[in-house]
């Protein structure tokens, strides 16, 4: 039974965006649903929903679009390693265009994703179930609207025919959905806690509704947004929920790595939403955050590729530990830890790196008699002597040694510090409440973080405390479009010419096969 339907599934999803159907896949469904007698389970359909997620969330894809097109990541070509045709550099460069494979992979993804939750729909779930089912949908059909600005989505007679091409919303139709959907299963999602943040809860849930009403203008306007004072009240009021539960507090000083660890399911007192990863049960691809920034002589090693820039970097002060600690933690199995040498292992790595097991420096491999310095200074594209060490590497998740190099790290999609800087963030755009309760609010989280508290908070210093706080989680890019800056010049990136690239095309292979989507103006 398990194997047909997952195989039903698969097929399913695969044809999310095509107008035709196959013979074979007729004959497959008419033996699964009117011949085979076989009942599937919802509660396997759901978890290969909550599955859908990982690929296009973990470090890749999704998190490509939001990150390597801003200021906080780069993926330079490196010789001829990191090349691809452009394909990276051109998210950073805003060169992009309907053909790039990051665009239609991600577009793909999260069509899969969709339809995954929507099919639970069908087999007679559980309320709780189909809650969860919808949750996830609503969640894909946000990333949507936020990087393509549409959101296909197969319902009623085109789940079942795919000669019927999937209806396509616009931002404002998917953002009243997203609150209808919500608000409609809010009472059927469980209560939730850090330790089971990776299944939907009312919190979870919540978060998701401060983020459709906090950028709802944004959507509807890219260019010139608005945010209206309901919404701004509705994503207050929302806040005040999730803390009056009681469910979450800001990490203590020190911990603030927890919510990253291989072990972070247990110890996170801040996690409202994640992605499950356990060895050997389901999950898995967090090992990209260390193999796309890891040195090859690094332990493990990595791909030597992505990096953070300098800018980025110096927005944080030498005692900011989301800037980079050692992080003592019981799945790193090295000497660093059982020999106390105690260098940095989380964080921005910048400078000399040093061998975990011997505590000497790192040397690198082409020349091998040069040390492996990462440094500041980094172009989109490296060669000659800096060619591995151009660029500071940042790395949130703690690599997970004690399981074989299979990480076991949940993937944070929702933070507690994500709730309260966006009631922050409501408040400074018209919410009800006052600049000292927005300061209040950000310094409750920068006193946790080992910094001085602001006297003060602004749109532009909440902006870069966003971009400490969440850096490499995959909201850079929607907080600099919300925040204005997005087609501004920095480092190894020209302003944006043409405000085009505030929502990224409709990949070219969509379009063609399904006639409702049309290709955003000047793509």
């Amino acid at each position: 039974m398990k194997s047909k339907y997952l195989i039903y599934t698969t097929i399913m999803a695969a044809l999310i965006f095509n107008s035709s159907c196959t013979k074979l896949e007729e004959e497959f469904r008419g033996e699964l649903e009117e011949g085979s007698g076989e009942v599937v389970d919802p509660a396997a359909l759901l978890t290969s929903s909550y599955t859908a997620f990982n690929v296009p969330y973990q470090q890749e894809q999704r998190w490509v679009l939001q990150e390597i097109s801003t200021d906080a990541a780069m993926a330079p070509t490196r010789g001829g390693d990191w090349d691809d045709n452009g394909m990276h550099r051109s998210i950073h460069l805003h060169t992009w265009n309907a053909d790039n494979g990051y665009m239609n992979n991600t577009f793909v993804s999260l069509g899969t994703l969709i339809f995954n939750a929507t099919n639970v729909l069908r087999f007679d779930p559980s309320e709780r179930q189909a809650a969860e089912a919808r949750y996830i949908r609503a969640v894909g059909i946000f990333d949507y609207i936020d990087l393509f600005g549409v959101a296909p989505i197969r319902e009623g007679e085109s789940l079942d025919d795919y000669r019927i091409p999937p209806k396509v919303m616009q931002a404002d139709e998917a953002m009243d959905y997203i609150i209808s959907e919500i608000t409609a299963i809010l009472p059927n999602l469980g209560e939730g806690s850090t330790k089971s943040a990776y299944v939907a809860s009312k919190n979870a849930a919540k978060v998701l509704l401060m983020k459709v009403h906090l950028n709802r203008g944004v959507f509807a306007n890219r260019q010139s947004p608005t945010f209206d004072a309901a919404d701004m009240n509705k994503v207050v009021e929302l806040a005040k929920e999730i803390t009056g539960s009681g469910l979450y507090e800001i990490s203590p000083a020190g911990k603030y790595f927890d919510n990253f660890a291989p072990d972070n399911d247990q110890k996170s007192t801040e996690n409202i939403f994640t992605l499950y990863n356990q060895n050997g049960v389901r999950g898995g691809n967090v090992d990209r955050t260390w193999n796309t920034i890891a040195h090859y002589n690094m332990n493990p090693g990595g791909w030597n590729g992505w990096c953070t820039l300098s800018d980025y970097y110096d927005k944080f002060s030498d005692e900011d530990e989301r800037r980079g600690i050692y992080y003592n933690y019981p799945a790193d199995t090295t000497s660093n830890r059982t020999k106390s040498f105690k260098r940095q292992n989380v964080g921005f790595f910048a400078g000399q790196q040093y061998n975990w097991s011997t505590n000497k420096p790192l040397m690198a491999r082409n020349p091998a008699n040069s040390p492996l310095l990462f440094t500041r200074e980094v172009t989109i594209r490296t060669s000659g002597a800096t060619l591995e060490t151009a660029g500071i590497r940042p790395m949130k998740y703690a690599f997970d040694y004690e399981s074989n190099g299979q990480r076991n790290n949940d993937w944070v999609v929702y933070r507690y510090s994500d709730v309260l800087l966006m009631q922050a963030e409501a408040i400074l755009r018209g919410a009800t409440g006052s600049p000292a309760e927005a300061t209040a609010l950000v310094n409750s989280i920068r006193t946790k973080r080992g910094i001085p508290a602001l006297g003060t908070i602004t749109l532009e210093n909440l902006l870069d405390e966003r971009a400490r706080e969440f850096y490499w989680e995959g909201w850079r890019r929607q907080d600099l479009i919300r925040f204005g800056v997005f087609l501004q010049a920095w480092q190894e990136k020209d302003a944006d010419p043409d405000p085009k690239t505030l929502v990224y095309p409709i990949p070219s292979q969509q379009i063609a096969v399904n006639p409702n989507l049309t290709q955003h103006e000047g793509y």
